[in-house]
């Protein structure tokens, strides 16, 4: 079973000729490289990983496709662009053609970005991610009716929903949250990352109270769109790396061997046309 994590954020240090959008926001006090990123996997026993680029360095995506060029059996990008350009629809035609890139993740959880779901700013990028056949992974937590309109607005959209829709709910109200992200299971383009998992719960490892309303959502979406994934460097404080790989191998006791080389990384790398070809050990 190759084990795929489906988000990781990876950055270098801020300096004047590579400045941050919002400074100050970074996950940890000290920059995450992906040589970092590639000793802890091997730690964790990962084998590959998608990178996604921090918001807070804004829209830049050179050093996550540095990763890739540098190991690609290792490594894929999922790229941010300026959604709130319309001139950004130039780049799409081309972008999967980038060395390791897979393709485009947006975020609309912040207050300068939120109300781009709904107003119009990004209408223009679904239908041409849809002709351009990009997979997009969205972080619009609470948004379900607004991702489902945009599911069966264009349903031949790779559409993967980050963190289950969550926010920072933990515990009761976090359930309540993903028990609204079930029902977009009807809709057959539409993904799920359940990534992020130890951050919603107030329990110690294994999270017990979060178990059942997994196995409801992963059984909805089917073993084929839901993708495990960790997003570390914002739950370190909650688990180890390794510890959030065992919470599903060891401890969802209702996934069968089957389910987990699909939930695990089979499913993701299909979604993103990353081939599962074997990894060199020189990589």
């Amino acid at each position: 079973m190759i084990i795929i994590d489906s988000q990781i954020h990876v950055w270098k240090a801020e300096t004047p000729d590579r400045p941050w959008s919002r400074p100050g926001e970074a996950h940890l006090a000290e920059p995450f490289t992906y040589d970092d990123l590639r000793r802890e996997m091997k730690l964790a026993g990962v084998d590959r990983a998608v990178l996604v680029p921090p918001g807070f360095e804004g829209d830049r995506i050179d050093y996550v496709l540095e990763a890739a060029a540098r190991h690609p059996n290792r490594f894929a990008v999922m790229g941010r662009i300026s959604v709130e350009k319309p001139e950004s629809i130039a780049l799409l035609p081309g972008w999967t053609s980038q060395p390791g890139m897979r393709g485009i993740r947006l975020s609309f959880q912040k207050p300068h970005n939120k109300p781009w779901l709904t107003d119009g700013t990004a209408d223009w990028f679904w239908p041409a991610a849809e002709k351009a056949d990009i997979p997009v992974m969205v972080f619009a937590p609470g948004c379900h009716a607004e991702l489902r309109a945009i599911a069966q607005a264009h349903p031949k959209l790779r559409l993967i929903v980050d963190h289950m829709a969550l926010a920072r709910q933990k515990d009761d109200q976090a359930i309540a949250a993903i028990e609204r992200m079930i029902p977009l299971a009807d809709c057959p383009n539409v993904y799920v990352k359940v990534s992020s998992v130890p951050f919603y719960s107030s329990e110690p490892y294994p999270y017990r109270n979060l178990h059942d309303v997994l196995r409801r959502l992963i059984a909805a979406f089917g073993p084929k769109r839901a993708f495990w994934g960790t997003d570390i460097t914002r739950i370190w404080a909650c688990c180890s790396y390794r510890q959030c790989v065992t919470l599903f191998t060891e401890e969802l006791d209702f996934l069968s061997p089957d389910d987990l080389e699909w939930v695990m990384g089979r499913g993701l790398a299909e979604c993103l046309k990353w081939s599962l070809a074997p990894i060199a050990k020189s990589a």
